[in-house]
């Protein structure tokens, strides 16, 4: 894709998002305020065990977002999520970071990023203390023990919160 086809005002925000979080929606709050677009896409891993299915985390990030006008959620597989980002004609892709691994991670996708598609610019937005901690994997890692659901309640909306519950009632997570 050429560069002039690709938009400075439009963003890619892509994740897992197994589940969603309160840390991502703060992530996609920002990025709605700084792109005139802000695509969410569910990065689908065939080879990773995933707690809901793409159109799952695709209805859940929907729900969070509906007040948003200028986000769209959609979901992706077989394709590096640079190239996903050049399909949508996105010049930015944006990250979350809460602590140094992830920059020092999110680092080396840039670097491979830049060698894929050098149009494409990275931005990354640093998360407030109270959700630093927070990630997908810490809440599944809290469900299970009586009055998990009041524990888990504040990093997940009420959507996300119910389809764990519902899905998670009687087994612990992965």
């Amino acid at each position: 894709m050429a560069v002039e086809q690709l938009s400075l005002k439009h963003g890619l925000y892509a994740g897992s998002f197994d589940p969603p979080t309160t840390g991502h929606l703060w992530v996609i709050e920002r990025g709605a305020n700084l792109f005139d677009e802000l695509h969410v896409a569910v990065a689908v891993n065939p080879d990773k065990k995933s707690s809901f299915t793409p159109s799952e985390r695709v209805e859940m990030l929907e729900d969070m977002t509906k007040d948003l006008g200028n986000v769209t959620v959609s979901d992706f597989e077989n394709i590096y999520t640079v190239r996903y980002a050049e399909e949508l004609g996105c010049g930015f892709m944006l990250r979350g970071l809460r602590n140094a691994r992830d920059l020092d991670d999110e680092q080396t996708l840039v670097a491979m990023n830049r060698n894929i598609a050098p149009e494409i610019e990275t931005a990354f937005l640093s998360g407030p203390d109270d959700l630093l901690r927070v990630s997908s994997s810490a809440i599944k890692s809290m469900i299970g023990p009586e009055g998990w659901e009041n524990e888990v309640q504040p990093y997940v909306s009420n959507l996300v919160l119910n389809a764990l519950k519902q899905r998670f009632t009687t087994e612990k997570l992965n």
